[in-house]
């Protein structure tokens, strides 16, 4: 079992382009085990379209994987979708990670859009059949309540083989959707008390089924900063994440200091059954961003990285 640490944003943290490509230039040249960029379609924050993006970081680098935070399955098409993720893990030579959820009913997209978010589960269930189905079959036929599909094949197919399928959500039908398709699971914004039950639950269901999962495919993340919590922009990032959980302790979700505490709550989640994580940095310009990163890939990458030997390197 391995724990990696990869790194994701909300929003568009940098000053421009240039800042977005200097910062993957910077985690392509570390340890950093990928990327992650939220989906959020509808949104007067600036906040990059998941799958055109990952063209860009597919082609800027050669050994960093990259995923989707998740991407909200409902407000895509299978066929497209599947081609896309096929594309993007061809042309990388087999580094997509791609996430899949159903979408909150509160997401702005359904009352945008005039969708109903009612029935969006089994939804997202018929196009997850169609998907992995086209990633390695040759002609597909589907009849389903909500697509119908006639000798359906798409070109190139994934590089993985099978393509993996992580599954964003903790409600009982989303820990059914993960025994039953999902190769991984990606936590939301949850603490490591909230993710422990959605471990071992999605751990009795695959066993349930019958299924192979790896042990060390499940994920969560959290905000850090390498700082302290009376400076603005962490009381300021702290306040809308309160916004969207009230009532949970900023330091159930938080790791704002030293190293020494970055570290400390990675080994919680770890204890949770997390060894896949993806982090944000807290910060409020391009140089403190990178200087958070840089802090992070010296000072508590190699530490959490050495998580599954048990032997833990000395920390300053």
């Amino acid at each position: 079992m391995s724990v990696r640490i990869g790194l994701g944003i909300a929003g568009f943290p940098f000053s421009s382009p240039r800042a977005f490509l200097e910062w993957i230039d910077l985690c392509e040249e570390s340890p950093v085990d990928s990327l992650w960029l939220s989906e959020r379609l509808v949104s007067k924050q600036m906040q990059l379209e998941p799958m055109t993006a990952f063209g860009v970081i597919a082609g800027r680098t050669e050994r960093i994987k990259f995923g989707m935070n998740a991407v909200v399955l409902p407000f895509r098409d299978p066929l497209v979708l599947a081609k896309e993720c096929a594309t993007l893990d061809f042309l990388s030579n087999g580094r997509l990670l791609p996430t899949y959820g159903v979408g909150a009913e509160t997401a702005p997209e359904f009352r945008a859009t005039g969708r109903e978010p009612v029935g969006r589960g089994p939804y997202s269930d018929e196009m997850l059949d169609i998907m992995v189905r086209l990633w390695s079959e040759d002609d597909v036929t589907y009849r389903g309540k909500y697509f119908q599909y006639d000798g359906a094949s798409i070109s190139p197919k994934p590089v993985q083989n099978p393509l993996p399928v992580w599954i964003g959500g903790s409600s009982p039908a989303a820990i059914r959707r993960t025994a039953r398709i999902g190769t991984g699971w990606l936590a939301g914004l949850q603490t490591p008390a909230e993710v422990a039950p959605v471990v071992t639950s999605i751990k009795a269901a695959v066993a349930e089924a019958g299924r192979d999962f790896e042990p060390d495919h499940f994920g969560a993340g959290f905000p850090f900063r390498f700082g302290s919590w009376d400076e603005d922009v962490v009381e300021k990032t702290v306040d809308g994440y309160q916004r969207a959980r009230p009532g949970v302790a900023p330091e159930d979700l938080f790791a704002v200091g030293r190293a020494e505490e970055i570290i400390a709550k990675a080994r919680e989640y770890a204890d949770a059954g997390i060894a896949k994580f993806v982090l944000r940095p807290i910060a409020s310009s391009d140089a403190e961003l990178h200087s958070q990163v840089r802090r992070l890939i010296d000072e508590v990458i190699p530490v959490v990285h050495a998580f599954t030997s048990g032997e833990e390197p000395a920390y300053a």
